[in-house]
């Protein structure tokens, strides 16, 4: 039969709540039913899997327990997860920013808005369009810069070094070394590009 193998209280005895602040406290319990329900297991199963009393595994799940690391170790291996996953909080919502919300960085060539809107917190993601047979122009600015070709063809120079490139083809460059992006095909060109948010300004040409 299952026991409580939590070492901080009486055999078959939940941790109960102290009453403290739990303002900082993750919400241990509500990650471990939801992916106990992920894994379509039950409170029976986890507490055979794990050896924890069903009753202290559900005060955990409804946060009227707060397990030992032990315990949690034991969840966790019943629920096949790293432990560190059910200290994590899952329930902040995705970023989405839909195409038609995104901020417009410039209505000239190249015609730039921003993918990302913003939302990221270490990259800016910028989405080029260019006219067939228009460049940049050679320029230069600070920041690692990594594109990757989404349609049209392209020629990308640098110094000594040029690459033709199609869509799904990546490339990577120092871009405080001055260079030129051209589109050569026949149809406008689109292309992402990736930088350090706080290494350029949205606007500074790629």
């Amino acid at each position: 039969m299952a026991v409580d193998k939590d070492p901080a209280a009486p055999a078959g005895q939940p941790v109960p709540d102290d009453g403290a602040p739990t303002t900082d406290r993750p919400a241990v319990g509500r990650e471990i039913r939801r992916w106990r329900g992920t894994r379509q297991l039950t409170l029976a199963r986890v507490a055979e899997r794990s050896g924890l009393n069903i009753g202290y595994l559900s005060q955990i799940e409804n946060e009227k327990a707060v397990p030992s690391l032990d315990a949690l170790i034991s969840i966790a291996r019943a629920l096949d997860v790293p432990v560190a996953w059910l200290l994590l909080d899952s329930t902040p919502a995705p970023r989405v920013v839909r195409a038609a919300e995104r901020p417009r960085v410039s209505d000239q060539m190249p015609e730039l808005t921003e993918v990302d809107a913003g939302t990221s917190r270490d990259l800016c993601i910028i989405e080029a369009v260019v006219p067939p047979g228009r460049s940049t122009g050679v320029h230069a600015h600070a920041g690692d810069e990594h594109h990757v070709i989404l349609s049209g063809r392209w020629r990308m120079t640098q110094g000594d070094h040029t690459a033709e490139l199609g869509p799904g083809d990546y490339l990577a460059w120092d871009p405080s070394v001055p260079h030129d992006v051209e589109n050569i095909g026949d149809e406008p060109g689109r292309m992402l590009i990736i930088y350090p948010r706080h290494r350029r300004r949205p606007d500074e040409r790629s």
